[in-house]
């Protein structure tokens, strides 16, 4: 190594051995192989969330970026919870395969609020614990707020959601997806509210003891009495009653028996997708008379069920074997046979839709129901399929962009992001006020089935 004494010399002289080192250098660099000049690994290439044809309007795209920022983003329905109970997952982290929630993915997608499914299998059912898998689920997502408070909070109220965008935060609130979780119990019910539960879809795909499921047998012609009580005990405390899964009869009963908007956490409209999960037109018209709101569904099957089933099936015959092995292998632990049969499909990934297939559902729904009562429920980590440019939490700009492209008003997006839904729940607590001043004092007692 040779050091240059820069101080001691003439301009004239410095010049010529500056000259004569950079030569030196030179020579040296060329030298060494091209692969050994790299003292840093590449910087890797970040998973492109924005409109992927070159054809992208940027002005347009830059116009939605700004409308998105400004928008409240709700969720109404994101399964990553299981992960959460079941695994510890941390959201600080990368999402473990499969799955695609993280508070860094919700921030670049511009959420403001996220709810936390409390899904609850029915094998709880069977084996009992329901109310007990649900405490476990609703304390993960506590963990998930009291780790990480400068990114989230969590929020009971509409007004809540409000705050957390005005403090750049993601707004954390749940709900129980299966209604067979109260175990026949409204005391239950109001406990589950007490921890911060503030929707209830009446069931999964299971019919349980008192209303009846859309994929499930018929026993109640829709809501029994007890399950009559259960939606106007809901409406009492403020807690809002979610048609997803539900029988058409069920929806029926639940629109002539609630008080308060109702809303469909994660359906999206079976004209377009003919499965027993998506709504008819029927009855969306009969939830925009009710004042409530359909959340659509980004899951591939319920935007176009003519492409995807048959792919599905032809799936489902490959992997038959294996999934029966693992139905072997974990008869006893449900959690764990869903997770590793959602790796399993995951590993084989079905062509995705066009984005544009998914926005036909929301103009489907405005068209029938309005444009007041349709938002977002993508129910990510509840499946692996989902539309090209719609995949994870990170991709809601795509929506907004799509939406403008179509001719939606700033306005008009933003009540589709999030401010339709924020109406609904804001009209549900009015309707609690009214009714009561209390959570338990003016509760019914009932419940069914005790020994």
């Amino acid at each position: 190594m040779f050091v240059i004494n820069l101080y001691g010399m003439k301009p004239r002289r410095l010049f010529l051995s500056l000259l004569t080192s950079l030569l030196v250098l030179s020579c040296f660099t060329f030298a060494i192989p091209a692969g050994a000049q790299r003292t840093t690994p590449p910087v890797q290439r970040q998973r492109s969330t924005g409109p992927t044809r070159t054809g992208r309007d940027e002005a347009l795209w830059q116009r939605a970026l700004a409308i998105h920022r400004r928008a409240i983003v709700i969720d109404t329905h994101n399964d990553i919870t299981t992960s959460m109970t079941n695994d510890d997952y941390d959201l600080g982290g990368e999402p473990p395969f499969p799955y695609r929630t993280s508070i860094a993915r919700m921030k670049q997608g511009g959420q403001t609020g996220e709810f936390f499914s409390l899904y609850i299998k029915p094998w709880y059912v069977a084996h009992g614990g329901a109310a007990r898998r649900t405490l476990d689920m609703i304390d993960s997502v506590y963990r998930a707020v009291e780790r990480h408070p400068n990114d989230l909070m969590f929020a009971t109220t509409s007004a809540d959601i409000r705050h957390a965008k005005a403090q750049n935060k993601i707004a954390c609130m749940m709900g129980i997806e299966g209604g067979h979780a109260i175990e026949n119990s409204l005391p239950t019910l109001r406990e589950f509210y007490r921890l911060g539960v503030r929707y209830m879809t009446l069931t999964w795909n299971n019919t349980n003891d008192w209303a009846d499921a859309g994929r499930g047998e018929r026993k109640h012609n829709g809501l029994s009495d007890f399950g009559k009580e259960v939606v106007r005990e809901m409406n009492r405390l403020g807690m809002l009653v979610d048609v997803s899964h539900v029988s058409d009869k069920t929806m029926s009963d639940a629109l002539d028996t609630s008080k308060a908007p109702i809303i469909a956490s994660h359906s999206s409209a079976r004209a377009l997708s003919n499965v027993p999960r998506n709504i008819p037109d029927d009855l969306l018209r009969r939830i925009a008379k009710n004042g409530g709101v359909v959340q659509v569904n980004f899951y591939s099957l319920f935007v176009d069920q003519k492409t995807v089933a048959p792919q599905a099936d032809e799936r489902g015959q490959r992997l038959k074997a294996q999934q029966e092995a693992l139905s072997v292998k974990y008869a006893d632990d449900p959690e764990r046979l869903a997770e590793e049969g959602d790796k399993l499909e995951a590993q084989y990934p079905l062509p995705p839709l066009p984005l544009s297939k998914l926005i036909d559902h929301i103009d489907h729904i405005v068209k029938v129901a309005g444009i007041d009562h349709v938002g977002l429920g993508p129910d990510f980590d509840g499946a692996n399929d989902f539309p090209e440019g719609a995949r994870d939490v990170s991709m809601y700009p795509n929506i907004t962009y799509e939406l403008l492209k179509r001719g939606y008003s700033e306005q008009d997006i933003r009540k589709i992001l999030g401010e339709n839904f924020l109406r609904v729940f804001a009209q549900a607590e009015l309707v609690a006020r009214k009714m009561t001043r209390s959570i338990s004092g003016g509760g019914s007692t009932k419940r069914i089935g005790r020994g």
